[in-house]
């Protein structure tokens, strides 16, 4: 078979993989849009946080289906040493990885087609006016977070220790980042947190797609577009099969 057969069959495995581990699709997947449901029924009156949280649970989607999601399943398969023995095998290194990380790629933009469809059908937010640009720091968003999991993932000592890892990560990123809420008016040193890493420019990216205004769309897809290229860099400089 081509590498490219190959990967796509490992693609349509790793979907079974992912729909079968009931841990994995709850936490990487419905949790973001249970999350969703939770907070837009209790500001369903109020539209401007509504117009703050639809782009903000989009680029948590994002998150939770690239960077935890990777991050996570690569310390499993390392430590188990699933991936030295694919490495001893004659599939090619690039045609596994690519259905490994394909998979990511679709929850991901599966995650963003969600949220914005209930946004709008259930909650009443407009569909979005740049629906080029949505598609855009989708992109960005998923080569941004997925390259940064990947490399984080040979951060994490050990399987037991993953969860503590990711989370450490993942949950003070959204709270000031401005997912659930604006993060206008954060203090100002986690203001400047916020600014240097890349969450904060993606849910701007996202917001300026779906509700419009006047953000710098630029800007923060240059921030975005930066951290992807280190995440890559670092990605491929640390990523060991043992």
């Amino acid at each position: 078979m081509s590498t490219l057969a190959l990967a796509w069959e490992q693609f349509r495995f790793e979907r079974k993989l992912f729909w079968r581990n009931p841990s994995a699709a709850f936490f990487n997947f419905l949790l973001p849009l249970i999350l969703l449901v939770l907070v837009a029924t209790a500001f369903a009156g109020d539209a401007e946080d509504l117009d703050v949280l639809i782009p903000g649970i989009a680029a948590m989607g994002v998150v939770a289906t690239t960077f935890t999601a990777l991050a996570f399943n690569l310390t499993m398969l390392r430590e188990d040493g699933v991936l030295k023995r694919i490495r001893g095998t004659p599939m090619p290194a690039g045609a596994y990885l690519a259905g490994l990380v394909g998979s990511a790629v679709l929850n991901a933009f599966l995650q963003v087609a969600l949220v914005v469809s209930i946004g709008s059908l259930v909650y009443g937010v407009d569909w979005p006016h740049d629906p080029a640009l949505l598609l855009l720091f989708t992109a960005l968003g998923v080569l941004c977070f997925g390259s940064l999991g990947v490399a984080f993932a040979h951060a994490i000592p050990n399987q037991e220790s993953a969860p503590a890892y990711t989370n450490a990560v993942f949950l003070p990123l959204l709270f000031i980042s401005g997912v659930f809420y604006s993060s206008d008016n954060l203090p100002t040193a986690l203001e400047a947190v916020a600014e240097a890493l890349p969450l904060k420019h993606l849910v701007d990216g996202f917001s300026e797609a779906i509700v419009g205004g006047s953000l710098d769309v630029a800007g923060a897809a240059a921030v975005v577009a930066v951290w992807a290229l280190a995440g890559l860099f670092l990605a491929v400089r640390w990523f060991r099969w043992e």
